[in-house]
């Protein structure tokens, strides 16, 4: 167990310190390492040595014994906490010092909380944009009493205790003397009226979990995992507050046999030898139906063909990607004795294959 440090080394004072000095050191120090203020590691651990610290040097015997024989001379002093001076803990004493939140920040206007939803498009969706009819839950103002609270034909009413204004004020004895300071009143909770017929639809609460329909509309060009918002179609705000936004997150599905890249779409196109060795017009399939292709003769695997502008729409901006055909040349699996025979004698007429230049 590590040594404990001199009392005045944590306060930071001199031996000679006076009251006064040990007294504005400790609230200086307290401020610091509360732990409802200070989130880093250590910071209770720290705020109760000063606290230790104080209690012993506040107090003029406990000091001549400390002065005397150090932490020996005062073991078994020690142990009681703020709890002893009338505070409940540290968000109290810390509350005492330096003020908690006011009920005006309590009663202002609260955005209302975002929403998230995923929902998934197909390739062609994404690709000209469409609409989805979704389905959210979400919190509204409640139907009844259009989020007061009260019964209808009902009002709140002022609360007794604190004549409306939310506040109370609180006087408590601390270690500095006695401290007067304002709290939330606990009978209204800061709200300043008191509902005394609630609302039987929503129970007082002012707010009920609705299911809505919404349409959205999905921009041409958009990818897997955008995101759109929709502002203020998340839960209704507090006290009059802006109802929050709903995040939309889209999953586009997988093509049959086309890939984006960008804004270029990917396609792979199989033909035989006798294609790629005499040239061929072939169909080739595109997002906006078929379209002719000329391969010219002696066509090699992995030659690649451009289609202008047959690709996915830029997103919020004008023209298309292109689409890419990149041919591949299918050997047969099986051939016929005819097939066979025609092959062997074009195999016999062939020179070696020789291998293909390296580009510059």
């Amino acid at each position: 167990m590590p040594a404990k440090r001199d009392y005045y080394e944590v306060l930071g004072v001199g031996k000679n310190a006076t009251n006064e000095e040990i007294k504005k050191a400790f609230r200086k120090l307290a401020f610091k390492h509360h732990p409802d203020h200070n989130r880093e590691d250590g910071a209770e651990d720290k705020f109760k040595e000063v606290n230790e610290a104080y209690e012993v040097l506040s107090d003029p015997d406990k000091r001549a014994v400390y002065d005397h024989y150090g932490h020996g001379g005062t073991e078994g002093v020690f142990g009681r906490g703020f709890e002893d001076f009338g505070f409940g803990g540290f968000g109290d004493i810390f509350d005492a010092f330096f003020g908690g939140m006011s009920t005006t920040t309590r009663q202002a206007p609260r955005r209302g909380a975002d929403l998230h939803y995923k929902t998934a498009i197909t390739f062609e969706e994404a690709t000209f944009g469409c609409e989805k009819e979704i389905e959210i839950l979400r919190t509204e103002y409640c139907s009844l009493c259009q989020g007061i609270g009260c019964k209808p034909g009902s009002q709140p009413s002022r609360c007794p205790n604190c004549n409306g204004t939310g506040e109370v004020r609180q006087a408590r004895q601390t270690i500095f003397g006695r401290f007067s300071n304002t709290i939330t009143c606990p009978q209204c909770h800061g709200e300043g009226r008191i509902i005394t017929e609630p609302c039987p639809h929503c129970r007082g609460t002012g707010m009920e979990k609705r299911q809505r329909s919404i349409l959205v509309r999905i921009p041409a060009g958009v990818d897997d995992g955008s995101q759109m918002r929709l502002s203020g179609e998340g839960e209704a705000g507090l006290k009059g507050g802006s109802s929050g936004n709903l995040y939309i997150t889209l999953s586009v599905l997988p093509h049959e046999f086309f890939i984006r890249d960008g804004d270029n779409i990917l396609y792979e196109l199989p033909i035989n030898f006798a294609q790629a060795a005499l040239g061929a017009e072939v169909e080739v399939p595109t997002l906006d139906g078929k379209t002719k292709l000329k391969i010219p003769s002696g066509s090699q695997t992995g030659k690649v063909f451009r289609l202008k502008a047959q690709g996915i729409p830029r997103l919020h901006r004008s023209g298309r990607g292109d689409q890419l055909v990149t041919l591949f040349v299918v050997t047969p699996e099986s051939l016929t004795k005819e097939q066979r025979r025609l092959f062997q004698e074009l195999a016999n007429s062939l020179s070696p294959a020789k291998k293909r230049p390296e580009k510059p």
